[in-house]
């Protein structure tokens, strides 16, 4: 069984940065792909950014060239750090583990585990 754990969202003005975190345990972190969700109220969850075990990364076009996903295996850590933010940026951001290894996993289906949520709201 696998836990994560976010934290590090908040409220920010619109063009500024955060940077998420999820915490890993129970299992060996450097084999998981990682992936970032977010939802928006009313809206269903969409897919932001995954790492996979080789550190390939992949990313939603909506954040493409603003976000940044990385992983340090050692602390069994993913993060993801989200510059230039906008008010449509606001959701809450799920990061979710993709055990079974599928060579691309943009879909919620693909992750096996998933972590409680950290709310981002951005102001303008």
């Amino acid at each position: 069984q696998v836990q994560l754990v976010e934290s590090g969202g908040g409220l920010v003005q619109a063009g500024g940065s955060l940077r998420l975190s999820c915490a890993a345990s129970g299992g060996t972190f450097s084999n998981y792909a990682m992936g970032w969700f977010r939802q928006a109220p009313g809206k269903e969850r969409e897919f932001v950014a995954t790492i996979r075990r080789s550190f390939g990364v992949y990313y939603a076009d909506s954040v493409r060239g603003r976000f940044t996903i990385s992983r340090d295996n050692a602390k069994s850590t993913v993060y993801l750090q989200m510059n230039s933010l906008k008010q449509e940026d606001t959701a809450v951001y799920y990061c979710a583990a993709d055990v079974a290894g599928w060579p691309i996993a943009t879909m919620t289906r693909d992750y096996e585990y998933w972590g409680q949520g950290t709310q981002v709201t951005v102001s303008s």
